[in-house]
């Protein structure tokens, strides 16, 4: 797409009036546009039709009208999660139409460098931490998308000594075209959201947007672990600097150490994060185990921040405390505490299977697993073998707790309680919160880690994650 100020008295449609989708629709309007928003859900759910309305804004709710979609559109701004196949824009794409994200529209808008992070998991603990490094550095970061400001907001209101750090979905991928982040960082990619994407191959394709139109100034950081995110590196136009848990590598990246015995202690061995320089050189950043969330894929994601922060000009030295120091995310292997002699961890926003077996592999003890939601076709075949090897009960609930029992079935655990569903999903998992606590002994912990998204049964993860402190702290 062009710039904003090149739509002055055209027809822009923006569909979706989710947060996104108002702060696009306010910043072409601001530039002339002639803007329509549009939204299936009936008018007295979208208390921001008025806010748009008062600026003068043409909205339409309630259904998608015919004419909405017409030759004399000029752009096409989707909510990320409205699929190309839905009529609107299946319509433009037909005519020709440009069909783009927020994304496109705020980098066309900033003069700060952004950097970009995605992923199928661990995107939103890798973005705080960057943001929170660059803060501790003094490079005045602005984090932006999923998380904090709405995009387009911050991108108008950066500064070219701003960074703006950026969390992006494959939803938000998909739909940009010239987007191009100084720094881009793919976590990992693992199978998920394939009832949008229809494939792995259109799924890829998109997170790997993200590195598309870089150049050799730019910097491309990839999880050298990951068999998608390495398989990409030939093809990537910027500076690659690839993190690993694995290897320790030659090239410029971030690595952990091989694992070495502390003098004097037998039972306590030393594991380093470290970054290769461009020289060669080696710097020492932190002992993993020093790290202030547990779990190894904590440990990646704090690999990958690192190599971000160091390529925005963050000295290896300066990551230390902040490493050390953050505590987490909400609903991210959030620990709520001791309650009624069990320990509790809510980890809602773990919405695939590789998100829960990240969960599990943090923990050296058994654990009361809950888990289900949303059913989008996996079998959850792959998370047999920490089934075995790290859950001793395990409680299911929402579309897929039949699907799960049965693969808990086959991994050989022992105790599966299946929840059915109640007409208040709220119910539904406080009742599964109260299976967990029977089914647990003394000094246990509980663990919601669904494996499934939450839209069966709630609007979000988040409010999942709500209900469940919500019933955890209830317990005495």
């Amino acid at each position: 797409m062009e710039h904003p100020k090149h739509y002055a008295n055209r027809e822009v449609v923006v569909l979706g009036l989710a947060r996104s989708g108002v702060s696009a629709a306010k910043t072409m309007y601001e530039f002339g546009a002639k803007v329509t928003v549009n939204d299936r859900k009936p008018r007295e759910e979208s208390p921001e039709a008025s806010i748009l309305e008062d600026l003068g804004i043409s909205v339409i709710c309630g259904e998608h009208p015919d004419d909405l979609i017409r030759p004399d559109v000029a752009l096409v701004i989707k909510n990320p999660g409205i699929p190309y196949t839905a009529p609107p824009i299946a319509k433009a794409l037909e005519l020709g139409i440009e069909v783009v994200t927020e994304v496109e529209v705020a980098y066309h808008l900033s003069s700060a460098p952004m950097i970009g992070i995605t992923g199928s998991n661990g995107k939103t603990t890798t973005t705080t931490w960057i943001g929170k490094m660059l803060e501790h550095a003094g490079l005045k970061p602005i984090v932006a998308g999923n998380i904090g400001t709405p995009l387009c907001e911050a991108a108008r209101e950066a500064e070219a000594d701003n960074w703006l750090v950026v969390e992006l979905s494959s939803f938000q991928l998909k739909g940009t075209q010239d987007f191009a982040p100084r720094i881009a960082c793919l976590l990992n990619i693992a199978e998920t959201h394939l009832d949008y994407h229809g494939s792995m191959e259109d799924y890829t394709s998109s997170k790997a947007k993200i590195f598309a139109n870089q150049t050799p100034e730019d910097i491309s950081i990839v999880n050298w672990d990951d068999t998608y995110c390495r398989d990409l590196i030939p093809y990537l136009k910027g500076r690659v600097v690839p993190f690993s848990m694995t290897e320790e590598l030659t090239l410029e990246s971030v690595y952990a150490s091989p694992a070495y015995p502390v003098e004097g202690e037998a039972d306590k061995v030393e594991r380093y994060i470290v970054y290769r320089d461009a020289a060669g050189d080696v710097h020492r950043i932190i002992d993993t185990a020093d790290i202030g969330i547990p779990g190894a894929y904590n440990a990646a994601n704090a690999m990958a921040a690192c190599a971000a922060a160091i390529a925005a000009g963050v000295r290896p030295d300066d990551l230390q405390n902040v490493l050390r120091d953050f505590g987490g995310v909400e609903h991210r292997l959030e620990a709520l505490g001791e309650h009624g002699g069990m320990l509790f961890y809510n980890n809602s926003k773990a919405t695939n299977s590789k998100a829960t077996l990240t969960a599990l592999s943090a923990f050296d003890h058994p654990v009361i697993l809950i888990a289900g939601g949303l059913d989008r076709g996996s079998d959850y075949a792959e998370l047999i073998p920490a089934l075995q090897t790290k859950v001793k009960s395990i409680v299911t609930l929402g579309e897929t707790r039949h699907k799960i029992a049965e693969v808990a079935k086959q991994a050989g655990v022992s105790q599966i309680a299946v929840v059915e569903s109640l007409e208040d999903p709220s119910e539904t998992l406080r009742k599964a919160v109260r299976e967990a606590q029977r089914l647990a002994d003394q000094g246990d912990t509980v663990l919601l880690s669904p494996a499934c998204a939450s839209w069966d049964m709630f609007a979000s993860f988040e409010e999942r994650g709500k209900v469940f402190k919500e019933a955890v702290h209830s317990i005495s």
